[in-house]
């Protein structure tokens, strides 16, 4: 009798993917990887014990899988042509990778760099954008978003979808930028508010609130550097 369990059967915390969603892929091993990856295994193993056997015969080295055609990996039993590809394509993607340079982050720690980065970003909206610029504890950018995009004088920005984004993209400083199409770069009472609500909030959440920077085409406030902040 086949006593086999199929992967979907095993405790959650133990099948691949969930483990990966709820640990990261580093705690995953080179087999279970590589298992999501087949999807499956034979009608005698599951995906997890095909790829131990298959790793265990190029002992246990990514490097000689790598090394594999699409005929060595046909000769074990579960492993067609699409998984031989599919196989071959991830060890690709891992030499292509390391031959890649990490990719620059721009540094975002003042006021200037803020505006050199998001002036082409704004410089011909004809309507007010206002946007968050995550970063980490180096000033060094996470990623930008865009929260708000609206009228010609003002926009409505929410404060609490600006701590969302930081909380989620693990953000220890957060500058914020906005633009005037009228061209002025003087702040509106709106603007003040707004610049005090979100230092209230980051004060709260333990964030660094590095800058409200508003953009005009060639020109910038800071209120940072105007020692509003």
């Amino acid at each position: 009798m086949n006593h086999k369990l199929n992967i979907n059967q095993w405790a959650e915390e133990d099948r691949p993917r969930e483990k990966m969603e709820r640990l990261g892929p580093q705690a995953l091993s080179d087999a279970e990887l590589l298992a999501i990856l087949v999807g499956s295994g034979s009608s005698e193993e599951d995906a997890v014990s095909l790829m131990k056997r298959i790793l265990n015969e190029c002992n246990n080295n990514l490097n000689t899988l790598g090394k594999k055609s699409v005929s060595d990996l046909c000769q074990f039993k579960g492993i067609g042509p699409a998984k031989a590809i599919t196989i071959m394509a991830a060890c690709e993607l891992g030499k292509r990778r390391q031959l890649e340079t990490a990719e620059e982050r721009p540094d975002l720690g003042t006021a200037t760099c803020i505006y050199n980065h998001m002036h082409p970003v704004m410089q011909d909206l004809d309507v007010e954008e206002f946007w968050v610029l995550l970063m980490n504890q180096n000033f060094r950018l996470i990623k930008k978003v865009r929260i708000a995009h609206g009228g010609i004088s003002e926009v409505s920005v929410d404060v609490r979808i600006i701590m969302r984004e930081a909380v989620l993209s693990n953000a220890t400083i957060i500058a914020v930028c906005h633009n005037h199409p009228s061209g002025s770069i003087r702040p509106s009472r709106q603007d003040d508010a707004l610049t005090e609500t979100i230092c209230k909030a980051c004060q709260l959440m333990r964030i660094h609130f590095a800058d409200h920077v508003i953009v005009a085409d060639g020109i910038y406030y800071s209120y940072r550097e105007e020692g509003r902040l």
